[in-house]
């Protein structure tokens, strides 16, 4: 059975509090053998980064998400700055932009976004980005951001164009896939995901959201990261094994799991 990275879950979310520990138990007996739990706000990043100190194979990385920060409250962000000196934690985020929802003034995001990259420098941690319809935005950002050097960071559930991966791919980032490229209308998405560099790709459920094809319409789970895998190694003539090893590997490189521990 290969083993599998699921780079992007948010077993946080109260739709896992009836049965986490058999969502974290079904993924690991499918070869799941890492998940890093996703926050979006300062409460969900300490949910995070609690049930990473409960399960070995979970971590944490802690954020605001973009959608969230007009609503943070005073202490939140020092909370993040707090939180990401726990054990365990492995990335900054989820942080980026957003131009599809009108929660946070895009200003905002951008301030909320480079308050996010300054503290993956200070931390040395990589950081994990959410862009939705602001592919413009998010290149010039990270661009700017690449004047402290090259990027350490990973596109999740990329759904982006092929110039916009080059572009991050150019500046270092990695890019991760989640069920969106298993969908008949994700076949740009899919196409992207044949051409990113094998040694840059990285895949992702986002449960319990963006199902992919197979178990589509059910609540998202880590074990299905396998489902998506299988779709992108077919489509880049590859077996699962080696796709797995692949990503498996490149997830290692840039999360660095063996230095955290709880």
């Amino acid at each position: 059975m290969p083993e599998l990275i699921d780079t992007h879950c948010h077993l946080n979310e109260e739709s896992f509090d009836v049965d986490r520990a058999d969502v974290v138990a079904r993924a690991e007996a499918a070869g799941v053998v890492t998940m890093i739990v996703i926050g979006t706000t300062a409460d969900t990043s300490r949910q995070a980064v609690e049930i990473a100190q409960q399960f070995r194979s979970v971590f944490a990385a802690v954020g605001i998400q973009p959608n969230y920060v007009a609503e943070s409250k005073v202490g939140d962000w020092e909370a993040i700055e707090e939180l990401a000196k726990q054990p365990k934690v492995v990335a900054i985020g989820e942080t980026g932009l957003d131009r599809y929802w009108n929660d946070t003034p895009i200003d905002a995001q951008v301030e909320s976004f480079q308050r996010h990259l300054a503290l993956a420098r200070r931390t040395g941690l990589p950081f994990v980005v959410h862009m939705r319809e602001c592919e413009a935005d998010m290149v010039t950002q990270l661009r700017l951001a690449s004047q402290h050097g090259l990027l350490h960071g990973v596109m999740h559930s990329f759904t982006g164009g092929w110039d916009t991966a080059q572009a991050c791919l150019e500046l270092g980032m990695y890019i991760s896939f989640a069920g969106m490229a298993t969908y008949k209308k994700g076949a740009n998405v899919l196409d992207v995901a044949t051409k990113v560099p094998l040694d840059r790709l990285l895949v992702e459920t986002d449960s319990p959201y963006l199902a992919p094809q197979p178990v589509r319409g059910r609540r998202n789970e880590p074990a299905n990261v396998a489902y998506t895998a299988e779709w992108i190694a077919k489509a880049r003539g590859l077996t699962l094994d080696e796709l797995a090893a692949a990503t498996t590997r490149n997830a290692r490189e840039l999360f660095r799991f063996e230095g955290a521990t709880g």
